[in-house]
């Protein structure tokens, strides 16, 4: 890369510093510093969805999965409009109307309100754990992205991933730590646009153009990459059953519906964050990894996008595209930062007074889990299973008990409480492969999460049906 190139990098991430001390200095207690006041509107909330939920992690595993499989690696996406969708529908207008009237600030607040305080300890516990693995996740993409375009070799006794985790960890923690939800919220904003830009627009025409043109990918690529049905049933349902109900229970995204001024707000907002995954983001980035592909053969499947853009944009673009990416790593990175902080701080700690007490509290929370995120991140490989990971905790241990206060309020607290004990003991003991399946049940090839789902579902329902047996018999024997 040129100096140049570096120059516009370097602009970019104390610009992003830069704006997260200006909301800083305009703080006026916990609420604005969580949720923006509560009074944003359907623009700036889609695209910070669409922005987070995509991000580095998923921007450079879809990649890579463009890379190995072809166009079918679309689909990963397109668990995220359905998602997205299906909350606009049955979950928003439950949500809000409860958070309207009792001015939830965190998602266990919802629980809370519906089974009581240890319920909503629990899953404060298990979102904070999920989320702090998801930002490991995302400062990994970064650097990936920087060791195979920014940092040189032999620039210091440092390898260039962990010198490159360093620098892109700490501009996002400091701006994450100074701006709050609202320095996040409108900085993913800008970072979207960048990103469809910088990869739609520039790294994707001058790739096909450095191939030979359209015609020549097709041909370099087997028949299989050009088909969307290359996808193993198995696979399917990991993505589905993994990814799709993460939008029940994500801490992100019911920030955002707080932050909503009203129902229609963050309806629109989800409508919106559904269509920019898919399938706009959905097959710019699985055509990138195709071409990278075609060029770089013999990458690494998650870095080859990274070290295609390096080496085929023109001086000055490199930083442009370079940017992109960082601004899909950085708009999830602070998401999920704010979301584990936020869970340590209101959940965990009780800080929830509107004063400038509580922003302080909050500043040294999100700066202490970021350092924290920093180093879990040091100790992983890939971007994509981390992600699934952190995923597979989070849906296995509270989808069952959301589902049951949104949708079956007869289900009490025990029953609540078990379902996430059973999904996330369950889910968590199969990927430290502490409890090994069956091998006829491993053959099939699914992942932790579809087994820890399932076993909460069915305590949670066993549960119920077994203390509706016991109310029955107390009611016989009252008689």
């Amino acid at each position: 890369m040129h100096a140049l190139d570096y120059a516009l990098f370097a602009a970019y991430l104390v610009a992003l510093v830069a704006i997260g001390y200006w909301f800083y200095r305009r703080h006026q207690g916990g609420e604005d510093f969580f949720l923006a006041g509560r009074s944003l509107g359907a623009r700036h909330v889609g695209f910070s969805i669409a922005a987070t939920d995509v991000g580095g992690g998923f921007s450079i595993g879809l990649a890579g999965l463009g890379f190995t499989m072809g166009l079918s690696a679309s689909w990963l996406l397109f668990t995220g409009l359905l998602g997205a969708w299906l909350a606009a529908v049955w979950m928003i207008p439950k949500v809000k109307a409860r958070e309207t009237q009792h001015r939830f600030f965190t998602y266990p607040d919802l629980l809370k309100h519906h089974f009581g305080p240890k319920v909503a300890m629990v899953a404060a516990l298990i979102s904070a754990i999920g989320y702090l693995g998801f930002t490991a996740a995302q400062l990994l993409a970064g650097a990936k992205l920087a060791a195979n375009t920014l940092v040189p070799a032999d620039m210091t006794a440092l390898s260039p991933l962990t010198l490159a985790l360093w620098l892109i960890g700490g501009a996002t923690i400091l701006y994450t730590a100074f701006g709050g939800l609202k320095a996040v919220i409108y900085t993913d904003s800008v970072q979207w646009l960048i990103l469809l830009l910088g990869l739609g627009g520039l790294a994707l025409p001058f790739a096909i153009h450095e191939i030979g043109g359209v015609a020549a990918l097709i041909e370099a690529l087997p028949d299989s990459y050009w088909s969307l049905s290359e996808l193993s049933l198995s696979t399917a349902l990991n993505w589905l059953i993994t990814i799709t109900p993460i939008w029940l229970v994500a801490m992100t995204l019911y920030q955002r519906i707080y932050a909503c001024r009203d129902t229609q707000t963050a309806q629109r907002a989800w409508y919106l964050a559904g269509f920019l995954e898919y399938p706009l983001m959905a097959f710019s980035g699985v055509l990138l990894g195709m071409c990278a592909r075609v060029l770089l053969p013999e990458a690494d499947a998650e870095s080859a996008v990274p070290m295609m853009i390096r080496d085929v944009l023109p001086l000055g673009l490199t930083g442009i595209v370079i940017a992109a990416y960082f601004s899909a790593i950085m708009s999830t990175a602070d998401s999920c930062l704010m979301a584990s902080s936020g869970n340590l701080t209101n959940d965990l700690l009780g800080v929830r007074e509107d004063s400038p007490r509580a922003v302080r509290w909050s500043m040294m929370a999100t700066l202490g889990l970021g350092l924290l995120a920093i180093l879990m991140a040091a100790h992983a490989s890939s971007v994509l299973n981390a992600i699934l990971a952190a995923y597979g905790l989070m849906v296995s241990g509270l989808v069952a008990p959301t589902l049951a206060c949104l949708f079956w309020p007869q289900v009490n607290a025990r029953s609540a409480m078990l379902s996430m004990l059973v999904g996330g003991g369950v889910v968590s003991l199969l990927m430290l492969n502490w409890l090994p399946l069956p091998a006829a049940v491993a053959d099939w090839g699914l992942d932790p999460s579809v087994f820890g789902l399932t076993a909460s579902l069915l305590t949670l329902a066993v549960t119920h049906w077994l203390s509706l047996l016991r109310y029955s018999d107390v009611v016989e024997v009252t008689k």
